[in-house]
């Protein structure tokens, strides 16, 4: 994880030599996961979000073959508009700083990158995860071997509910992963506050998750990430109702399409936004908002307790 050649954005660099609290968020929300011309307004928003908390933002990110930890706003409107933005998991990573590619880090290679660059919390909206039929698909996000693999803190609203999971949980599990659900014990299900699945962790305060944190490095025992499930409240959620209808018609078309691997997830998002009228939108940015606050709140706690 230290192979990593990052430059930093001036902001982050005066963060990291100072110690200031520090929140990772990644690029491929706004190049591949939310519509323009709205994606390059809510990730500013985002990042002001964490400023607010008494944080520093760095949106991570490639711009000609060069990872970037704290994209200026010049390199995050060329993200936000432009065609050629490639999606960047953690094994495409080199491949496309060989080629000078611009590119967008997921959930996978976010976290690897931040690990490096020694930020310590990172907020995103959704996990990836086990898809379902993944028993015929073998078709598993890069995601949870990443955590596996990864040491840092990842603020999430759980797993995205078009994934199947109860096994998404049961491979966290295997993996070594640590659940923490903040101020609930259950899981959430991204759109739904509830995903219908117990947590055996709750923390009440972001200082209760510092002191985790805080832990977990004294211990020196575990190399694996601390996923933080904060869940939309009951008033914000999508409607459960429409959420099922939506989701069990969009798996028939995908079905009926032979959609499958690196489409189904985009395909699923995509249907979801224009058969809920916007709705599941609406509910993807409050989510990234919160999680990216709750982020931001945990960090600050986190370098009081260092």
């Amino acid at each position: 994880m230290n192979g990593f050649e990052i430059s930093y954005g001036p902001e982050v660099a005066a963060a990291r030599t100072a110690g200031a609290p520090i929140v990772a968020l990644e690029s491929t929300i706004i190049s591949h996961g939310l519509p323009r011309p709205d994606n390059l307004a809510i990730a500013r928003q985002i990042e002001e979000t964490v400023r607010a908390q008494g944080a520093v933002p760095a949106t991570i990110g490639m711009i000609g073959g060069r990872l970037v930890a704290g994209l200026d706003d010049e390199q995050l409107t060329h993200l936000a508009t432009s065609d050629d933005v490639v999606k960047l998991s953690v094994r495409d990573l080199a491949i496309a700083a060989a080629s000078g590619a611009d590119g967008a880090t997921t959930v996978a290679s976010t976290s690897a990158v931040a690990a490096a660059a020694g930020i310590g919390v990172f907020a995103t909206g959704g996990l990836g995860g086990v898809h379902r039929l993944a028993s015929e698909s073998f078709d598993e996000s890069a995601d949870l071997v990443t955590l596996a693999r990864t040491p840092i803190c990842v603020v999430s609203a759980g797993v995205k509910s078009i994934l199947d999971v109860g096994a998404t949980l049961e491979r966290l599990e295997t993996l070594g992963v640590g659940v923490l659900g903040y101020q609930t014990k259950r899981f959430p299900g991204f759109y739904l506050t509830d995903s219908g699945f117990a947590l055996d962790w709750s923390a009440d305060s972001p200082e209760q998750i510092a002191r985790v944190l805080h832990a977990r490095t004294a211990q020196q025992a575990s190399q694996s990430a601390l996923v933080v499930a904060n869940p939309l409240p009951v008033d914000q959620q999508l409607d459960p109702k429409l959420h099922d209808q939506v989701l069990a018609e969009a798996l028939h078309e995908m079905k009926l399409h032979n959609i499958s691997g690196k489409g189904v997830t985009p395909f699923l998002l995509a249907y979801f936004h224009e058969h809920t009228l916007g709705a599941s939108l609406d509910v993807n940015v409050r989510i990234i908002l919160r999680n990216a606050e709750l982020a931001a709140r945990i960090a600050v706690a986190a370098a009081a307790v260092r």
